[in-house]
């Protein structure tokens, strides 16, 4: 089959993939406002992402309106609920919406004349095989005047604009498609988000459990609960007020979490899991109770407040064991708060549910009251219970767990704000010395205030601390690089790592005027662009083409981008085969062309106009309508094999599959052919 064949095949091979469909739709709320619906259904398997998507994540949707002085924005757009999942691959929670989604824009109308709302929509669209780098999709609304006198127009500064894009045809209220309502298109995400809540429950109510071992805590069961098996007149009485006890212990919790609830909306959890500020509040608290649980001072609630819950309790009746769990949920708060705060700022950092913090209330004040209502109920298991110098034992063991944890919010502050304080070495050596600390501490070669001598090492003693200094020496080889895969979400980005072996030794290599492929080390955006350790690439074609033709090889072009999840999974699993990577290093000149990065400017004479007029300024919007105009495809991973001429060298190319063999088989039908010539 001649090249022109295989070129022929190739580019009829590709298919330009559009699995979302847009209508807009304008509603008037009032005399002067409006609602403008931008309404996204997506084919089955594929998501885009939410606005508020972190910064590691995948790219989110956005909106971008021109300049106008008809109309003026209300607030900013506003989104359903997104699905929630932590992403391996990108070490975050990532945020996504499938299915109908509506978005809603809600407009002042300053003008008394029908006018156009215009913009630029960007996202990014993912299934599981493949990712649609962003690209601007121009949208326009058309909006009846104000029938109330038009005040005066908003400043300039008031609306974003966009004056690299041209706007498309107005669309008209009668032409647009009805939109579905968010709540009407969204029962698989409703189920999602059930799941997500009972989740939820069961770990805050695990750790409400684990409050009952606290020094805090333990020493007030027996004493609580024989007050009412003793002080009622029988043990009827006695079982129906702990049952009562119980239920008070929940019901303070559940009101503390509906406040918090209503307190804090969607927007406000997004805020305190990503703003600076929160997390190194968190952190100080979490440092604070950290000094308190090492004994070096108490933290108490007010007396005042205790001596008056136990005058209440004093008056019997159902007040009595209300005061009494009043009572017991303000002694214990030293204990339970490290405990609390733990399970509450990481729940609902981690969803964007409003209602998150009362499940977490609920479920933790369950697992807090449920042992001191069970042994009312059976009070001879208290024979059983022996308090003694263990329980500081586990207050010491707390006081590492949440020095260690809390630095997890110092280190999210310290990524916000770019303090370079806790690049990712220093935050695990900081984690190796405290954890191999606690194993130390459990093996009785430290000692604390209230600590016993350990004369004998119990078995269970001598298991938690071998499964603590093996963590730690599972963390040492993270000083130097390794990915720690088990524990990355806890971990600053790879890419704050000062030292990596594996890349000093590539960068070492490289010291000389060419690097260890011998690739030229001045390549264009080599600065700023990467591809997998162990491999070189250019990342502008025409350099690759030049390249290519002086040493007489074929190119493997890798269209990728920098959040493109899929991308990141052919690299990790089929990349790293030996085969692959002698293959790729040796016998082929590799291109990565990035079809998102649209950070990097072009210079003037690069720019390139597309088929609709659009003049792409972005080394991402470039190599995107390369991709498209040359192939039929937008979506990464793609995979092409040319020479240094542009001519296609397979008849196929290739997409998102983890077969190795098959991929290896694809590239040697590129050698051959290329041989061939």
């Amino acid at each position: 089959m001649s090249l022109l064949s295989l070129m022929v095949v190739a580019v009829s091979f590709g298919q330009i993939q559009t699995p979302v469909k847009w209508n807009y739709k304008t509603v008037i709320l009032n005399d002067s406002m409006a609602e403008l619906c931008f309404e996204a259904k997506l084919d089955q398997g594929w998501h885009l992402y939410s606005q508020h998507t972190d910064d590691a994540g995948p790219l989110p949707i956005s909106f971008t309106f021109d300049k106008s002085a008809n109309y003026a924005l209300v607030g900013q757009v506003a989104e359903p609920k997104p699905h929630e999942e932590y992403d391996e691959m990108f070490g975050c929670t990532v945020r996504s919406f499938s299915g109908t989604v509506v978005f809603r824009q809600k407009v002042k109308r300053l003008s008394q004349s029908a006018f156009a709302v215009k913009g630029v929509l960007s996202y990014q669209l993912c299934n599981d095989g493949s990712c649609i780098a962003p690209e601007d999709i121009d949208f326009s609304f058309s909006v009846k005047g104000a029938t109330t006198p038009v005040e005066t127009p908003v400043e300039a500064d008031e609306v974003a604009v966009d004056e690299d894009t041209t706007a498309a045809q107005a669309l008209t209220e009668q032409e647009a498609t009805p939109v579905v309502e968010p709540q009407a298109a969204a029962q698989p995400e409703e189920k999602a988000k059930g799941n997500n809540l009972l989740v939820i429950f069961l770990i805050a109510l695990g750790g409400g459990i684990v409050t009952m071992f606290t020094p805090c805590v333990f020493p007030m069961i027996p004493m609580t609960v024989n007050f009412f098996v003793r002080g009622a007149e029988n043990k009827r009485k006695g079982r129906r007020q702990a049952w009562f006890f119980g239920f008070s212990i929940v019901f303070l919790f559940a009101v503390l979490g509906a406040i918090l609830a209503l307190i804090f909306g969607p927007e406000s959890l997004y805020f305190i899991g990503t703003h600076w500020l929160p997390n190194l509040i968190f952190f100080i608290i979490f440092f604070v109770f950290a000094l308190s649980f090492f004994g070096l001072f108490e933290i108490r609630m007010p007396e005042k407040w205790i001596n008056g819950s136990d005058e209440q309790a004093d008056k019997g009746g159902l007040l009595a064991p209300f005061f009494i769990a009043l009572t017991t949920v303000l002694v214990s708060f030293s204990c339970t708060g490290p405990i609390l705060g733990a399970a509450l700022v990481g729940l609902t950092t981690s969803s964007t549910d409003r209602w998150v913090s009362l499940v977490t209330m609920l479920g933790f004040g369950i697992g807090f009251a449920a042992p001191f209502t069970l042994l009312a109920m059976f009070p001879q298991v208290l024979k059983n219970l022996k308090s003694g110098s263990w329980l500081n034992t586990v207050k010491i063991v707390f006081a590492f767990l949440e020095l260690a944890f809390g630095l997890k919010f110092l280190q999210q502050a310290d990524q916000y704000c770019n303090w370079g304080l806790l690049d990712r070495e220093v935050y695990l050596a900081l984690w190796i010395v405290i954890f191999g600390l606690l194993g130390i501490y459990l093996l009785g070669k430290l000692r604390f205030k209230g600590d016993d001598e350990v004369k004998e090492l119990g078995v269970v003693r001598l298991f938690i601390a071998i499964l603590d200094l093996a963590f730690v020496v599972y963390m040492i080889p993270g000083l130097w690089g390794a990915p720690l895969k088990g524990i990355s979400g806890f971990l600053p980005p790879m890419g704050t790592q000062d030292f990596n072996i594996e890349r000093t030794i590539v960068e070492h290599a490289s010291a000389a005027p060419t690097t260890t492929s011998g690739l030229p080390a001045d390549r264009k955006y080599a600065d700023k662009l990467h591809v997998p350790m162990g491999y070189e690439a250019f990342f502008d074609l025409d350099e690759a083409k030049a390249y290519a033709a002086k040493v007489g090889k074929p190119i493997f072009i890798d269209f990728t981008g920098k959040t493109c999840a899929n991308c990141r999974e052919m690299e990790h699993y089929v990349w790293s085969d030996d085969e692959v990577h002698s293959i790729l290093t040796s016998r082929y000149v590799m291109c990565s062309l990035f079809a998102d990065e649209n950070t990097i400017e072009l210079p003037d004479a690069e720019w390139v106009t597309d088929d609709k007029g659009h003049v792409l300024k972005t080394l991402g919007r470039r190599n995107l309508y390369y991709e498209k105009s040359m192939f039929n495809m937008n979506a990464q991973p793609y995979y092409v094999v040319i020479d240094a001429q542009g001519r296609v060298l397979t008849q196929n190319n290739y997409k998102y599959d983890r077969d190795i063999q098959k991929f290896i088989n694809y590239l040697n039908e590129g050698l051959s052919n290329f041989n061939q010539q």
